[in-house]
């Protein structure tokens, strides 16, 4: 007995999709209905772009598309081909931390780390076009972005130590340095 199997759906086309992802030029083929999530995961790499909730109420899935925060999850890749896209890993310079990125470390922005990456993309574009937030901007930033760990203080403090270093032109501790190493091969008797 033969068996014919039939789509529910028919298979989307594949279609060239290209776009500037992290500053470099990327060129793919993807399915013309594929988010833009998926296609930056699991055909681009840049793992830091979470998938939350898939509606668009959580922000872990935050990028900017061409300076803007977008949700990635609720944004098909064909509509933003040809944009220069910025997801947590372009944040920073190379193996250089960015001011938030530092500042989230330093304050405890993060617990987890889950929602993180969304927070950073978001408050990099806020950073970028008001470098001196108050602390009511920060929080109507962020309202898109979901943290179940933190409670909100600490991100806020992060962000405004960030626009202090932003402000001042101070240089961050780059946390690339070598360290020196807290557990030595031996230690002098007591």
């Amino acid at each position: 007995m033969v068996q014919f199997r039939l789509p529910m759906l028919p298979h989307p086309d594949e279609v060239e999709w290209s776009s500037i992802v992290n500053g470099v030029v990327t060129s793919l083929s993807v399915d013309s209905n594929s988010i833009l999530l998926d296609v930056l995961r699991d055909q681009v790499g840049s793992l830091g772009t979470k998938r939350g909730c898939d509606m668009g109420t959580c922000g872990c899935c935050s990028v900017l598309v061409d300076g803007e925060p977008r949700l990635s999850c609720l944004t098909l890749a064909i509509e933003v081909e040809g944009s220069s896209i910025t997801t947590v890993e372009g944040l920073s310079d190379g193996h250089h931390l960015s001011p938030i990125q530092q500042t989230f470390r330093e304050f405890g922005g993060s617990q987890c780390g889950f929602c993180t990456p969304g927070f950073l993309v978001v408050i990099s574009a806020l950073l970028s076009e008001n470098q001196r937030p108050t602390d009511e901007e920060i929080k109507s930033a962020i309202e898109g972005n979901l943290c179940r760990c933190t409670g909100f203080q600490q991100i806020v403090d992060s962000v405004r130590e960030a626009s202090e270093i932003l402000v001042s032109g101070i240089s961050i501790e780059d946390s690339t340095l070598p360290k020196s190493d807290p557990h030595p091969k031996y230690m002098e008797d007591a």
